[in-house]
């Protein structure tokens, strides 16, 4: 209770004049004020961002064991998937080509975004560790933010890729060589990099004060800047700012790489041919759909919007759901992926 009086205090204390301050103070009772308010408010501020509770999805013994068991499930089948996925890759040198080259970047990627977040998550839940430190937080965010935006990027890259082989094919192999193709990674995580610096900075110089309870099951930007007892309008500026270049160039190069291969396709004569070009495309094109769409509907809305709308159930999808799923979308639907999967164990069974 006295924990929960101070941070009203200091709320009042960050959003009202000087004057006001000292009446609300002196309302409050003698006892409670302090010979020099601001000062009060400086030693609260750093007693306060000392560490971070994570509410997760609530306090009832089923809201953490139903997550609890769904996110370890969820988890151990990404790992699997996404590992599978890249040492398929790698053993097997037909795939050693552009295509899956950014595709086993991508599911390394997914491993350690859903890494990130998900062993905290489950600890939280089974073992109701729901404190995170104040650098634990703000280590996570920068990750969170890292992984996620270089995601965007390498799925934008990826399109480019296709667009390259389908519509100038005899150009290929000189325009995706491989040194093009590392440069484009590492300048995904670069730009990844750059936002997750900027995200990272804004959000955690505002000031922490009062009540600790992120009502989120991680660190996310939204959940942050509504703690805050700080004005928090150049924070959600900034937010709104980045992502929406980010989504909006994202995915400018994607549809204009698909504008391109859906009219080249349309003139191939032969109908296994342009079942061919299309087959390439679709699993692409569906995981960049359901990430955008997401990303979009959690940081380009409104503050007043967004808390309209259930953000932890979004978040699993895009945390979780979709690292799992995208191995599986693009092993599923392609013949290469599914080949060499049957070579490799079919080679495993011999050796034995």
């Amino acid at each position: 209770m006295e924990e929960v009086t101070r941070g009203k205090a200091i709320s009042d204390l960050i959003r009202t004049n000087k004057k006001e301050l000292v009446e609300n103070l002196k309302a409050k009772g003698p006892d409670e004020i302090h010979p020099q308010p601001w000062r009060q408010v400086r030693e609260w501020n750093r007693t306060a961002v000392m560490e971070f509770i994570l509410l997760g999805f609530g306090n009832g013994p089923g809201c953490q064991m139903i997550p609890s068991v769904l996110f370890l499930v969820i988890y151990t089948v990404t790992v699997l998937g996404n590992t599978t996925l890249v040492l398929i890759i790698r053993v097997n040198s037909r795939l050693h080509t552009p295509m899956y080259f950014f595709l086993m970047n991508l599911s390394l990627l997914d491993l350690c975004f859903t890494s990130t977040i998900a062993p905290k998550s489950m600890a939280s839940f089974l073992l109701g560790s729901k404190v995170i430190s104040y650098n634990g937080c703000a280590t996570q965010f920068f990750l969170f933010c890292l992984f996620l935006t270089t995601e965007g990027f390498l799925l934008a890259t990826m399109a480019y890729d296709r667009y390259t082989a389908i519509c100038n094919p005899l150009l290929y192999p000189v325009t995706m060589s491989k040194w093009v193709c590392i440069q484009m990674v590492v300048g995904s995580y670069i730009c990844g990099c750059v936002n997750s610096m900027l995200q990272t900075g804004f959000t955690f110089m505002l000031h922490y004060c009062g009540c600790k309870e992120i009502d989120h099951f991680f660190c996310d930007g939204p959940p942050l800047n509504s703690l805050s007892c700080s004005d928090t309008y150049i924070n959600n500026l900034v937010m709104f700012t980045l992502c929406g270049l980010i989504i909006a160039s994202t995915a400018l190069i994607v549809l204009i790489s698909y504008i391109y291969i859906i009219s080249t396709v349309l003139r191939i004569r032969s109908a296994e041919g342009r079942h061919k070009a299309f087959s390439t495309c679709t699993s692409h094109m569906l995981v960049v759909t359901l990430f955008s769409e997401t990303t979009a509907f959690m940081y380009t809305q409104p503050t007043w919007l967004s808390s309209l709308y259930p953000r932890k159930a979004v978040s699993v999808f895009y945390t979780f759901v979709f690292p799992m799923l995208n191995p599986f979308i693009y092993s599923l639907r392609n013949k290469d992926v599914k080949e060499a999967l049957r070579r490799t164990m079919g080679h495993k069974s011999l050796t034995k």
